[in-house]
């Protein structure tokens, strides 16, 4: 449930705050006071496209937040981006600047726009007046009706995607086969030149090593024999002259044993100078002065550069390359057995998409009866007379698949007696279009409601002015669908009929005025006797008289009959 809603300096708003209830909220106000202000901020929030043209004229930014009771789907959505839950409630910013820039804010964390559109379907739905008035076509009549069912396309978006993915495999296999057989030769060649040589990964750094070994044998021998003969074997070497140290460390231990610890440093020093003086010893014999061997590894090294030009800057790149070619080759010379094994896996693809697409679409035909004969029932209600149905129309052509099934989904209506049903969204008549869509959407929420399978469903609806063109009893019919929908779910809804107010829970009145030269724009909740001056007003027009004063009395009295 929406629990507050603020905008600060957000168009002609200076500063507005609405506390929502349970129920039915309603807001009414003047023509022009701008009643859709606050649902246009409100759709800011659940993540539509910001413009610097909300920021009110000499501010720097717009400001809108608001509060939403939390829901377990909505948690998850926060966790899975990282963001912390705050209690049982979510609080949502955005910050738009003169510059165009927006910040997003969710429980005072950063966070982004796609992150408001994830937690949107958890928390309301906006039904605008553009969208009561504007085409709606086949695409959102097909979520409406999968919504209603609750339908998942889950399966058959993962059969689709494994269809398309092989079917991708395949045409490229098929496809420019006189390009693929002209790089067969240079690929041949490549594959030759990298196996003839048969790099190892590491080896051009262990040749380097070798190299150098071998390029600098004479200076390597001459200083390791120096290094054995000043450490071990030459005339007062450090081994002699430690030994002799230690066997007169040794006798000062035997009278005073604040020696021995030296005694034990100089066994240990004694010990790493012959380590030392072995280690050299054996490098030195180990050297061995070899042009050939050298040569040898010369051409070697000489080769890897050759291919680290060519194909990577590392032996590991190069390698990777001869493996790729080595496929590319092996695709070509075993393309007849590939296109067989490809095509067979197609068709079990194919196959498994037409069982997920055929038994979606008889989940859609099951779910579009309910619905029609539902929604029927919900238009009549709102002093009309009509037929209507939605046609679930499969075509099972390959062109046709989606990764929503194969279905086109089309909702029909007949407005009067005697004529043929049409599309819905051919209906000439505003006013018949807004109470279509309104009980549209009523059926669709309660059968969503119902669903066992549906996650939370949305606890708040917002209507904006989606009761346009209608009045009279048709007025007063919205009033009670609306009504009798808040009894579920949270609504809100702009209105500019007094019938449709009088329902109200909670009744908040939009006034503009002007203060020192600036049009302000403001909201508030008003009691029992403003509401009845507002719906009088509603009535009258901006003169209050006693006989619509006494009108609104009676609607209010009646509505809580």
């Amino acid at each position: 449930m929406l629990l507050e809603l603020r905008a600060e300096n957000y168009a002609v708003i200076d500063h507005a705050v609405a506390v929502f209830g349970p129920g039915l909220n309603l807001l009414t106000g003047e023509t022009g006071a701008g009643k859709s202000i606050l649902v246009d901020a409100l759709a800011l929030l659940l993540g539509s496209k910001a413009s610097s043209d909300v920021v009110r004229h000499g501010a720097d930014r717009a400001v809108v937040s608001c509060v939403f009771e939390s829901t377990p789907a909505a948690e998850a959505v926060l966790d899975a981006n990282g963001l912390d839950a705050e209690g049982t409630e979510i609080i949502l910013r955005r910050e738009i600047l003169e510059s165009g820039k927006a910040r997003v804010y969710v429980n005072n964390q950063p966070a982004t726009v796609a992150v408001l559109r994830q937690l949107a379907p958890e928390l309301a739905l906006v039904h605008a007046q553009n969208e009561t008035m504007g085409a709606f076509d086949q695409l959102q009549q097909r979520l409406l009706l999968d919504r209603f069912g609750v339908l998942s396309t889950d399966a058959v978006t993962t059969a689709y995607a494994r269809w398309k993915q092989t079917l991708e495999k395949l045409e490229e296999l098929e496809r420019d086969e006189q390009d693929r057989l002209k790089m067969l030769d240079l690929w041949s060649f490549q594959h030759r030149e990298i196996e003839g040589i048969k790099p190892e990964p590491g080896e051009d750094e262990a040749l380097e090593t070798e190299r150098r070994v071998l390029s600098n044998a004479e200076k390597l021998y001459a200083a390791s024999m120096s290094a054995y003969d000043l450490l071990y074997d030459g005339t007062g070497s450090a081994e002699a002259t430690l030994r002799a140290a230690l066997k007169q460390v040794e006798e000062l231990s035997r009278y005073d044993t604040k020696f021995t610890e030296a005694v034990q440093q100089l066994t240990s020093t004694l010990a790493v100078v012959e380590d030392v003086g072995a280690t050299v010893r054996d490098y030195a014999e180990g050297i061995q002065a070899s042009p050939d061997r050298l040569a040898e590894i010369e051409d070697r090294l000489a080769a890897l550069g050759r291919l680290k030009r060519k194909y990577g800057a590392t032996l590991a790149e190069v390698i990777a390359y001869g493996e790729e070619v080595r496929r590319r080759l092996d695709e070509i010379e075993n393309r007849d057995e590939m296109l067989k094994s490809l095509r067979e896996e197609l068709a079990g693809e194919a196959a498994a998409y037409r069982k997920a697409a055929a038994a979606l679409h008889q989940e859609r035909a099951a779910a579009a009866k309910q619905l029609e004969k539902l929604a029927e029932a919900q238009i009549n209600d709102l002093a009309m007379r009509v037929r209507f149905s939605i046609a679930v129309t499969a075509n099972e052509n390959e062109p046709a698949w989606s990764a929503h099934g194969w279905d086109t989904v089309e909702y029909r209506i007949a407005t009067n007696a005697g004529e043929p049903l049409k599309p819905l969204e051919e209906i000439a008549s505003g006013g018949e279009m807004s109470r279509v869509l309104l009980a549209l959407k009523v059926s669709v929420e309660e059968g969503a409601a119902r669903g066992k399978k549906k996650t939370q469903v949305p606890r708040t609806l917002v209507f904006d002015e989606i009761d346009i063109g209608i009045g009279g009893r048709a007025a007063e019919a919205v009033g009670q669908k609306l009504k009798a929908l808040s009894r579920a779910q949270q609504v809100l809804c702009v209105t500019h009929l007094p019938q449709i107010a009088a329902f109200a829970d909670q009744h908040f009145l939009i006034e503009k005025n002007e203060k020192q030269g600036r049009t302000r724009t403001s909201v508030r909740l008003i009691g029992d006797k403003e509401r009845t001056e507002e719906i009088a007003r509603m009535l009258s027009g901006a003169k209050l008289t006693d006989t619509s004063i006494r009108h609104a009395e009676q609607m209010l009295k009646a509505s809580r009959d």
